[in-house]
């Protein structure tokens, strides 16, 4: 048995955008071996097909739906695809973000600011709001999990600054509390992956040295992979974590729980 038979998964921001394996990926791949049936939602329908193709090679059983998940009306429409194809809805994977916008408070443009807010959190609130009722609807309670950052839940110095993207993964922070006691008595859970130093198709644009900047910060001195989070998301997706609700787990080789100690 899988650990996540008969359950059905929708993983936002599945395919990632360049060569290896990114969280999203590394979710529906991992989902759908442990035999979860997956939704793969993307804005690009190419990426999210050759996933799609790659899930099938393995076995697994997962399709593609093309939306932009900081539209409503299409995060509505996404909910109507998962009930038709699958008719039921256990674990949503709240993954999509964008990657920190440089800025001191004193510095953050307008545009930024409201264009973070909407990819990090509202997507986030719109694709929950549209999975609580399908899964109330399916019975025996659901997993929402949000995607955040080190960024939101510690203050990095830096000489860029990243107030719109800190304060945006601290908003998701808020919500996954909110969701998981609005839902406790319905056996709808919510928790939060804070993933740390991770090497992912997204970072690769970094460069080496910004790469190895990021290793040095982690107190386990290696780098994370998408297979990390993808592991995670399994365990609060499955039944193993069935009293686990309103947690944030970080995912970052101890960066937000170990401190360096001179002597």
């Amino acid at each position: 048995m899988g650990r996540l038979d008969g359950k059905v998964a929708i993983v936002t921001g599945a395919a990632p955008r360049g060569e290896g394996v990114g969280n999203g990926k590394a979710m529906a791949l991992l989902m759908a071996r442990e035999g979860a049936k997956v939704l793969l939602v993307n804005r690009s329908v190419e990426r999210g097909e050759a996933l799609a193709a790659e899930i099938a090679a393995e076995g697994g059983e997962a399709s593609v739906f093309a939306a932009d998940v900081t539209q409503s009306d299409q995060v509505a429409a996404m909910g109507r695809a998962v009930q038709e194809r699958y008719g039921r809805l256990d674990i949503l994977c709240n993954n999509v973000g964008v990657g920190a916008a440089p800025g001191r408070v004193e510095e953050v443009d307008d545009d930024a600011w409201h264009q973070l807010l909407h990819v990090n959190m509202t997507s986030a609130m719109m694709c929950s709001r549209v999975a609580v009722p399908l899964m109330r609807d399916s019975g025996g309670g659901g997993s929402i999990i949000n995607v955040s950052s080190i960024a939101g839940a510690l203050g990095l110095i830096s000489n860029e600054g990243a107030a719109a993207y800190a304060a945006t993964k601290s908003g998701v922070h808020g919500l996954t509390l909110s969701i998981a006691a609005d839902y406790a008595t319905e056996e709808i859970r919510c928790n939060c992956i804070i993933i740390g130093s991770v090497a992912t198709p997204m970072v690769a644009r970094l460069g080496a040295e910004a790469r190895e900047r990021r290793r040095k910060m982690v107190p386990m001195q290696t780098e994370g992979t998408g297979w990390d989070v993808g592991w995670a998301a399994v365990y609060l997706a499955s039944d193993e974590s069935r009293w686990v609700t309103g947690v944030f787990l970080p995912v970052d080789g101890g960066l937000c729980a170990l401190r360096a100690w001179p002597r």
